[in-house]
Parts: C-alpha cells; sequence; structure tokens
C-alpha cells in the first residue's frame, strides 16, 4: 500500500524532474526526440466499467496505446469484465495506490473515468508520481480540489494533462477560435446554456430527510476504496454505477456533467476566468441531499480587456426551457453523444446547447463538437461571405492526449484551461446547494458576503488515511 513517506516521497522527486520508475518523468519534449511521433503509450485504465469502456474504447482506436494495467473498485462486476476479457495480459487491481506502488514504472499515464470525486485523489497521484493524466470531466468536485490539481501541474510541468471534454478538440473548437480571430465573435453580452433533458434524479422524492438506508455490498465491491477522499456512506444502488452523479456528496449534477459539453469554448475564447456573482435565480425541488429537479443559475462576469460585461445562464430541467429568440430555427443535435446509464439523450424540441448574444450578432449552437450557426437565416446569408475558414482538426482528444504525451501535439483542454471552468461548476453547484446568492472576489479567492459558502470553497475534510492528497 502507497503509505504517506513514499506518496510524498515519490512527488519530491516527480517535482525535481527526475526520472521516476523509468520513463514516467521525462518530458514530452524528450519523448518526441527519442522515440518519435508513432511510439505507443504505455497507459494504465483507472475506472474500465461504463464510461470508462466506452474511453478505453476510443484510446484503443487511435493505435497509439499499448495497455498495462486495468484498474477498477469492482473487479468482478459485469460492467468491468468486458474490458477485462480484453486484455488478459494487463495487470489487474482494486486500488489504484497499490497500482501505483507495485507497478508505476511499468506506465507513464493514466486514464480516469471514476466518479467526479475521485478524479482529485487519482489525478494528484499520478502527477506526484510523474504519469501523464486524462480524467474525464469534470476535472474535480471542489473549487479547492480544482485548485490544487492546477497547482500540481504547474509543479510538474514535465506532466501532460487533458480532460475529457472531447469537444474540445472537435469542430466547435476550431470554428469558435477562427471565428473570434476574425472578429466574428465579438463583444459577447450574455450566454444562455441549456440542458433540458429526463436526468437520474427526476422522479425522486425531494422531501427526503436522510441518506439512502444501508445494503448489503456485493461481494466483489471494494466499497471502502470507492468512497476514498469523502466521509464514508454506507452502501445504497443509488449511488453506485453513475448514480453518484445526483448527489452533492459525490457528483456535480447536470451542470457539472454537461456544462463542460456546451460551454467549453465560451469560457476559454471569451476569457471568463471566475465569476464575481452566482445566483440561482430557480430551483424546483431543492433539497439537502441531491441535486433539485430544475435550476435557473446566472453566473455574471465583468469585463476583461476590451470584452464587455457577460452574464452566463444555465438551465436544466425538463420543465425549465430558456427564452427562444426570434429566426431560431431548429434544435440540433451533435450526434456523437456517447450512451449514459441515465438513457440516451433524444431530440426534443430543444436539444443541449447554448445561445450566444453579442451586440451585433446572435448564435446558436449544440453540445460537444457542434459549430455555431449565425440567427436568424436572413443575417447568416448576409454574413456568408465574410466567415473565414475553419481549419479541421489534426487530432481528436485521445489522440491530441497520446501525442502530447509523446511531445508532437500539446493537450487543448490541460488543467490550467479546463480548471477554472471546473472552479465556475464548483460554484454553481454551491449555490444550488445553499439555495443562495454569494459574490466572490477572484483577487482573493474568496466569498465576500456568506460564511458557510465561503467554507464550501475548501470543502469539509477529507477522510482519514486520504489528508496526503491535499499536500503539493
Amino acid at each position: 500500500m502507497v503509505t504517506r513517506r513514499n506518496f510524498l516521497k515519490r512527488a519530491a522527486v516527480a517535482s525535481a524532474g527526475l526520472a521516476v520508475g523509468g520513463i514516467g518523468a521525462m518530458s514530452a519534449e524528450s519523448y518526441g526526440r527519442v522515440v518519435g511521433a508513432g511510439r505507443k503509450v504505455n497507459i494504465a485504465y483507472i475506472g474500465i466499467g461504463n464510461r470508462g469502456e466506452q474511453i478505453i474504447g476510443d484510446f484503443e482506436k487511435t493505435g497509439l496505446v499499448n495497455v498495462v494495467a486495468l484498474c477498477d473498485v469492482d473487479m468482478g462486476a459485469k460492467q468491468t469484465q468486458k474490458v477485462m476479457a480484453k486484455y488478459p495480459k494487463a495487470k489487474q487491481f482494486k486500488d489504484f495506490r497499490l497500482m501505483f506502488d507495485k507497478i508505476g514504472n511499468e506506465f507513464e499515464a493514466v486514464a480516469v473515468a471514476t466518479p467526479d470525486f475521485s478524479h482529485f485523489p487519482i489525478a494528484m497521484m499520478a502527477m506526484a508520481y510523474g504519469k501523464h493524466v486524462y480524467v474525464e470531466k469534470p476535472m474535480a468536485r471542489t473549487f479547492h480540489e480544482a485548485e490544487l490539481m492546477m497547482q500540481a501541474a504547474r509543479k510538474y510541468p514535465n506532466v501532460v494533462t487533458q480532460v475529457g471534454n472531447q469537444g474540445h478538440s472537435e469542430a466547435n473548437y476550431f470554428q469558435f477560435k477562427a471565428w473570434q480571430e476574425a472578429g466574428i465573435i465579438k463583444d459577447v453580452v450574455s450566454i444562455v446554456a441549456h440542458m433540458n433533458n429526463p436526468r437520474r434524479w427526476h422522479g425522486w422524492d425531494t422531501n427526503i430527510y436522510k441518506l439512502p438506508e444501508a445494503q448489503p455490498i456485493p461481494d466483489t465491491l471494494d466499497w471502502m476504496t470507492w468512497n476514498c477522499t469523502v466521509p464514508y456512506h454506507d452502501y445504497n444502488e443509488k449511488y453506485h454505477n453513475g448514480e453518484w452523479r445526483s448527489w452533492y456528496d459525490f457528483g456535480m449534477g447536470a451542470l457539472g456533467d454537461w456544462g463542460a459539453h456546451i460551454l467549453d469554448t465560451v469560457h476559454e475564447f471569451l476569457d471568463l476566468g471566475l465569476p464575481y456573482e452566482i445566483n440561482p435565480v430557480k430551483l424546483t425541488g431543492h433539497n439537502d441531499y441531491f441535486f433539485p429537479a430544475s435550476s435557473t443559475i446566472q453566473f455574471k462576469f465583468g469585463p476583461r480587456g476590451e470584452m464587455p460585461a457577460c452574464d452566463v445562464t444555465w438551465y436544466d430541467g425538463v420543465d425549465n426551457l430558456p427564452p427562444i429568440p426570434d429566426g431560431y430555427g431548429e434544435s440540433a443535435l451533435d450526434p456523437n453523444i456517447p450512451v449514459s446509464g441515465a438513457g440516451e439523450i433524444k431530440k426534443t424540441t430543444l436539444n443541449p446547447g447554448k445561445i450566444i448574444y453579442s451586440k451585433d450578432l446572435t448564435f446558436k449552437g449544440a453540445s460537444h463538437g457542434s459549430v455555431l450557426s449565425i440567427i436568424p437565416e436572413s443575417k447568416a446569408k448576409e454574413m456568408a461571405a465574410k466567415l473565414p475558414e475553419v481549419p479541421k482538426s489534426p487530432s481528436d482528444h485521445f489522440k491530441n492526449f497520446l501525442l502530447a504525451c509523446t511531445g508532437v501535439e500539446k493537450t487543448r483542454s490541460p488543467f490550467e484551461i479546463h480548471g477554472p471552468l471546473s472552479q465556475m461548476f464548483s460554484l454553481g453547484v454551491m449555490a444550488q446547494r445553499l439555495n443562495a446568492k454569494f459574490y466572490f472576489d477572484s483577487r482573493t479567492g474568496q466569498i465576500t458576503n456568506n460564511a458557510f459558502a465561503n467554507a464550501m470553497l475548501t470543502g469539509i475534510p477529507p477522510r482519514k488515511g486520504w489528508e496526503d492528497f491535499y499536500k503539493i
């Protein structure tokens, strides 16, 4: 088992830029010089069922991985056995800490597809061991954890990081960048983001007054490790296999789940940073335990350079549609949205996406890699000749990460880019949980009008035995 002494020792060695257990801490530039662009990356997968299986398949399609290890808290479950059978030579672990301790010298990168609350300790350990990290979104569950992950990424500059908002390597990314550079997207004053499909917790009893009763823990499940840094919760099926996303203690709700696929380019290219005001305008079915049935959350951002102040308003819930501008037309649905345990996203009157209002133009877009269009159609036709050519993506999100590991490309959604967006989501979740408006001072990193909210930036202390993951 990884002890406090050897974990901190590994972190000290990695930060000095030395090779930890073989090639794991070599710089991306060194990889490129030594082995070239076509080398396979030795990788360990952590979280191999459900969404984990999907991203493992996407990595496999690149032809650039050599699977060294598989890690999951339930290696005997139906959802993990398929992947285990596909890679019979890969070493198997239930506890990621043991995997790093035992075979940390055999792999150079990890891909993490575990519940939101466990992203932080796994990523922190990986960076301390000098391993490149691909982690599914949202990057972290709390504001403080995202901050520490960004600090660690700066401390270990030889480590490549990538957050799994896959559209950040697709057409939406390159179009937004090209349109902004050409002056088509400018002077944005308001953004509406919407995700109005049913979620797992819709239909649950919002009069809840205690957590679900304990159920027998499945024989194959390491439930203690599943809980990792959060205070121990008795096992219940409503926490496991994707259901964790429903609960404040474990997940980030619809905002954390879908915001990264809708607001990522807006946040990066408009240099939004962190909001100064977060206001839960509407919460239906508010309770102390799981996410509201519907939420409207407004984030206010100040001026940035020559860009004006901007409001971002988030809508979720099947009965909570945003106002639709004249000439909106049909609502698109990205065809590449992966299936989840919450059910497939089905085309409805208004599909997941965004409406961007600038002083002169209005844009609409869907989620993930979908491109923007100018509305109404008459304005789009008028602007057609002025639109710049949009370059094609040289690599999808998975290949981009692997090529970055070998020094060929740079990742498009590293921790330093995605971290503030993850923190924005955590502020939104805090507003949902407290059902209160608060003001955030980005200069001091403090909430100025609500002591409870300010304490929630850090969150409750980690469970005993997990404290050292919070030390850099």
